[in-house]
């Protein structure tokens, strides 16, 4: 997996907050897994506001993880009474 694509959501969410006033990302080099995130807050300590953000992050994942399961089990739901429905006499 691209360490840019699976690194830069972090960030993204971190900045969204009024705490930040800066937020990016680094990666050292492409053969370390390793992601340098730099945070400056606007007073808060910024390994607090870097938690939050992440939390978020695992939020919405959450989320989208539920939404997407419940579409599939509707779908499959709607699908198998739609089968049902043709195979009878």
């Amino acid at each position: 997996m691209n360490k840019d694509t699976s690194s830069n959501p972090a960030p993204l969410f971190v900045s969204a907050s009024p705490r930040v006033s800066f937020c990016g990302y680094s990666i050292p080099h492409p053969s370390e897994a390793r992601v340098n995130i730099q945070v400056q807050t606007t007073g808060d300590p910024a390994s607090e506001v870097l938690k939050d953000g992440c939390q978020s992050l695992i939020n919405m994942c959450e989320h989208v993880r539920q939404t997407l399961d419940d579409a599939v089990t509707k779908f499959k739901n709607n699908h198998v009474s739609d089968t049902t429905m043709d195979n009878s006499p």
